[in-house]
């Protein structure tokens, strides 16, 4: 028997840690330790979920095009240095060739790379790699046991298969436009690219269990994982409302279509997020307010007929956290067991002592995060190291340009 604790941290300078506890293991070891992957993935879906892969313990291989590299190479200002603050918030923990897959050279490298990993990740068209000899099936004879995981936009088959997958086309097909936004205004594209990210992580869980199941039965699988499944799976009880009772979603703001109160709510200074999840919860809610007397309205007893009376009571709550300031409204929710929480601006956040760098990373591994690579960083030393290459033969490829090193290492 053996027991694991991940602790998890990963703002864009952090790192996700994994520290292993079982008796008589070596503690400190992350579980994906000795795990390849060869990452031919770009933009956000697949950086994010092989990040996480290599944070917990892969070697990422990733490979760009000579040149110009991963689109979001260039996607600033902010830029650190020559690299954009974009670029360098899901890159990290990766070794970076920089490999013409146009070239047969270098889709023979690809193939290589292949044979000695344990996972591939890719987010091209669907049909692209398979002109250069790089599909699942021309890499499935290759590499039996490999795990081979494409992400697109809308799979690998059906009417919209070829299109390009964009995380704010996704998100607008998949309807989570449509329920995000001002109850009376207009669809609101989330703050962050949300459908990416869901796919990222869906792509990572998937490609963990192919890992199991590969240990098991000692054959590779090909998962196909895209942005518009992942995000109508995402719809949860919005679909299951429409799908089992034909109810049409609509917007609602921070608000809860079916909990009242469950929204934000402004105060003097900033806003507050406040949940009662039940009814006894809203009683300490009118308690904390000083209005005893709404937990005594017949109208107001059930979260039933609280939804049905939405907009009498919310006035009244409105009106009500008006007159405090965020902070006084805090320490007077403190240790009741109301769920309420600030709406923070993004310097507020690294400043709550809960998600602090030093607060979340004591106590787990020690290893530092390997800094997102530069274009071709390591092209030598993979090839060299890995593929056991000569240096006759990767000067001729470097000439070429089948192949680039950066220069500066």
């Amino acid at each position: 028997m053996c027991f694991m604790l991940i602790k998890a941290y990963s703002p864009p300078t952090g790192s996700i840690v994994a520290s292993y506890y079982a008796p008589g293991a070596v503690l400190n070891v992350r579980p994906l330790e000795g795990v390849k992957v060869l990452d031919l993935t770009r933009v956000l879906a697949g950086p994010f979920a092989t990040m996480i892969l290599g944070d917990m313990g892969a070697e990422i291989i990733k490979v760009e095009r000579p040149g110009a590299g991963d689109d979001t190479r260039s996607w600033g200002p902010p830029f650190v240095g020559d690299e954009s603050a974009y670029f360098l918030s899901v890159n990290r923990n990766k070794k970076s060739v920089a490999v013409n897959l146009k070239d047969p050279r270098g889709a023979k490298i690809i193939l290589e790379l292949a044979g000695m990993c344990d996972v591939l990740v890719e987010n091209y068209l669907p049909g692209k790699l398979d002109q250069m000899g790089l599909g699942y099936d021309d890499v499935h004879k290759a590499a039996p046991r490999l795990v081979y995981c494409s992400i697109s936009g809308y799979g690998q088959t059906g009417p919209l298969s070829q299109r390009p997958g964009y995380d704010s086309i996704a998100s607008a097909v998949s309807g989570m436009m449509h329920i995000t936004g001002p109850e009376d205004g207009d669809p609101v594209r989330p703050g962050v690219a949300m459908t990416d990210l869901a796919t990222g992580l869906y792509a990572h869980g998937a490609i963990m269990a192919a890992l199991l199941q590969c240990h098991r039965t000692g054959r590779g699988v090909h998962i196909d994982c895209n942005l518009l499944s992942t995000q109508v799976a995402c719809l949860t009880h919005i679909a299951a409302n429409y799908l089992n009772a034909g109810k049409e979603a609509r917007r609602w703001g921070t608000a809860h279509e079916s909990i009242v109160p469950y929204q934000g709510f402004r105060t003097k200074d900033g806003y507050l997020v406040v949940a009662a999840g039940n009814d006894k919860q809203f009683v300490k809610v009118c308690k904390m307010l000083g209005l005893n007397h709404l937990s005594d309205e017949p109208k107001y007893k059930s979260n039933t007929l609280r939804v049905q009376h939405r907009q009498e009571l919310l006035h009244i709550l409105s009106q009500r956290f008006l007159e405090e300031l965020t902070g006084e409204w805090l320490r007077r929710f403190e240790g009741t067991g109301v769920p309420c929480g600030p709406i923070n601006n993004i310097q507020q956040v690294f400043s709550e002592p809960q998600v602090s760098p030093h607060s979340a990373l004591a106590h787990t591994a020690s290893e530092s995060p390997m800094p997102p690579p530069v274009i071709g960083q390591h092209t030598v030393q993979v090839l060299r190291d890995s593929l056991s290459y000569n240096d006759d033969v990767i000067n001729q490829l470097l000439a070429s340009g089948t192949v680039a090193q950066n220069e500066v290492h």
